[in-house]
């Protein structure tokens, strides 16, 4: 598809790549309903772009709540004069061991069931009712085509102290290919972009040790930045034959 001809939905848009996707469609031309839960930096979004040849409408959205997502996608058809895509990229971190040790007092600590459901809540449940309501719209619309965008990430090949977040990222990278068998017929593209280590508020709030360990393992040498997520993002976007797989953008980390 054109980057021009579309009106899509991007999830967590208040701040790092997220704001950033929002911000290049906008300049290439597309419609963006942006949502977030931070309303602030929604607005700082929209002020941003308010020049764009493209148009960024924001509105809040919790990902979490299933009512919530069945209004911002009634909304944002409304908003946007129609609907043909989707960037699924809201997501949240609760680290930690599934089981952990104290070397010196030897209490054991467990991944509570806070931390699990918080994670599997926006990151896995709420990016699966996106989807399905997305696609609701399109085929009762009958809009033809659409894509979808999934933002899996290189977690999900598993990752120390992210039980939850890897679970979550691994679903929507199989689900990727699942969605692809059911939505062909609809004439809707599913891709995902599992990025590796990328420059954002998310990352920024990483423990430094963890977080430098990462980076050294990098080898590109560098942090990646959400305009090298862009880019694959834009190619699955744009690509009419790509369909049903994950781009790893890593620069070849391995965790």
């Amino acid at each position: 598809m054109k980057l021009s001809d579309l009106k899509i939905i991007v999830t967590g848009a208040a701040q790092g790549m997220g704001a950033h996707f929002a911000t290049r469609l906008a300049e290439a031309g597309a419609q963006v309903a942006a949502g977030d839960v931070k309303e602030d930096g929604l607005a700082a979004l929209a002020e941003a772009t308010a020049g764009l040849p493209g148009k960024v409408h924001t509105r809040r959205l919790d990902v979490a709540d299933e009512a919530d997502v069945g209004a911002f996608v009634e909304w944002a058809h409304g908003a946007m004069g129609g609907l043909n895509g989707l960037i699924n990229n809201a997501g949240i971190l609760r680290d930690g061991l599934l089981v952990k040790k104290d070397r010196t007092t030897g209490a054991i600590t467990k991944l509570s069931k806070e931390q699990w459901d918080a994670v599997i809540g926006v990151n896995l449940t709420g990016a699966t009712f996106m989807v399905r309501d997305v696609v609701a719209k399109m085929v009762a619309t009958e809009q033809r085509p659409g894509v979808i965008v999934n933002m899996s990430s290189v977690a999900r090949h598993g990752n120390r102290g992210q039980s939850n977040y890897s679970a979550a990222k691994a679903a929507l990278a199989a689900n990727t290919t699942t969605w692809m068998r059911e939505f062909g017929a609809y004439g809707i593209r599913v891709g995902a972009v599992a990025p590796g280590m990328i420059e954002t508020p998310m990352t920024q709030g990483m423990n430094q040790k963890a977080r430098d360990a990462l980076v050294a393992n990098i080898p590109v040498g560098r942090i990646g930045l959400p305009e090298d997520i862009w880019v694959a993002v834009k190619f699955v976007l744009e690509c009419d034959y790509f369909n049903g797989r994950t781009i790893d953008v890593d620069g070849g980390l391995a965790m």
